[in-house]
């Protein structure tokens, strides 16, 4: 059943069918101010940076998208040898399937082996740990992938409208406490399209959470995707009536970076382009991740995925080459017309 929702998923998000609700990134009111004399050699501007003590040729991240479903080995093969080629890191969807059956649907040490250099993400979602998942689990989904982090993500609206939903979230702080104690690895906190405020974020610095990807509202809904599968009209009132939930990924990004200038943040949340890159990074973003926007090129080849991040890179160049900004670091001071976010 858990496979065959996951299948469902994906096609729903490949279709692209009214999946993106009706709210907005908040990118669109971010405006830098254009300089008409930069100053600087386009062709001599750094998009890289560090992340989790490896260098990588740009601030792009492959969000998680797939986690267990059939097709789910092909996608995460064509993503591993894509990003090892471009040199960016990528983070693998759900691995619940994997730990808990035999069928591991290419999660395995074969990713690894195809992406030996760049950072690699576990997944697990905090759900489970009120399922019987513990440090052992943990342990198992990082040692599975040979993984550099483990994400937990958090879907509690996605939960609460899915028929199959776990609801009951009694606990989970101190629980995702004890996987930062207990991990060799870092612990990555990640929303799926809701966004984490700042007030969840202190609650999980103390925990010793450093890395969150905010993962804010105007990407994939996955409210709206599970009122697609709904299984009665009434399933499908309760979950499309969620469509728009949740903080604009700008908005949710710039706050973010207010409250805690000591976290890693990466942006995600309808990323579509490297110029939304550019100003998710000037709100505050050290990283940018990107899962429906690259899903298609997944599908396909590893040649598509290293094309769309190499427009990606030629969008976000072009965007540093007209703000004068020779660097990432210079990217984050540019000037804007009108700061919307205090940013």
């Amino acid at each position: 059943m858990l496979a065959e929702r996951k299948n469902q998923h994906l096609d729903i998000v490949l279709a692209g069918d009214a999946v993106s609700g009706s709210i907005r990134t908040g990118f669109e009111t971010v405006r830098f101010e254009h300089v008409a004399l930069p100053e600087i050699d386009m062709a001599a501007i750094d998009l890289s940076t560090v992340f989790l003590g490896k260098r990588i040729s740009a601030p792009f991240l492959v969000s998680s998208m797939t986690g267990g479903a059939e097709k789910a080995q092909r996608i995460n093969h064509n993503i591993a040898i894509a990003c090892e080629d471009i040199g960016i890191p990528f983070a693998v969807g759900s691995q619940r399937i994997a730990i808990d059956t035999d069928a591991d649907w290419g999660m395995n040490l074969e990713l690894r082996r195809l992406a030996p250099s760049v950072p690699i993400l576990a997944n697990i979602g905090a759900a489970q740990l009120n399922t019987g998942y513990g440090i052992g689990h943990a342990r198992k989904a990082v040692e599975m992938i040979d993984a550099d982090a483990l994400i937990i993500h958090l879907n509690p609206l996605q939960e609460a409208v899915q028929p199959e939903g776990d609801r009951d979230w009694r606990g989970l702080t101190d629980k995702i406490g004890e996987l930062c104690c207990g991990l060799k690895v870092p612990v990555v906190i990640k929303e799926v399209g809701s966004a984490i405020s700042p007030a969840v974020a202190n609650r999980l610095a103390t925990l010793g959470v450093n890395i969150i990807d905010v993962a804010g509202a105007g990407g994939t809904s996955w409210a709206a995707v599970e009122a697609q599968r709904a299984g009665t009209s009434a399933e499908a009132a309760v979950a499309s009536a969620f469509s728009d939930w949740g903080q604009p990924t700008a908005f949710a990004i710039s706050a973010l970076r207010q409250a805690r200038p000591d976290i890693f943040i990466i942006g995600s949340g309808g990323i579509r382009t490297g110029v939304d890159a550019a100003k998710a990074i000037r709100m505050g973003a050290d990283l940018v991740g990107q899962a429906a926007s690259v899903l298609r090129s997944a599908t396909t080849s590893p040649e598509d995925v290293v094309e769309h991040f190499g427009i990606m890179s030629a969008q976000l160049r072009v965007a540093c080459f007209c703000t004068g900004s020779s660097n990432l670091a210079d990217l984050r001071v540019a000037k804007l017309e009108a700061p919307p976010f205090h940013g």
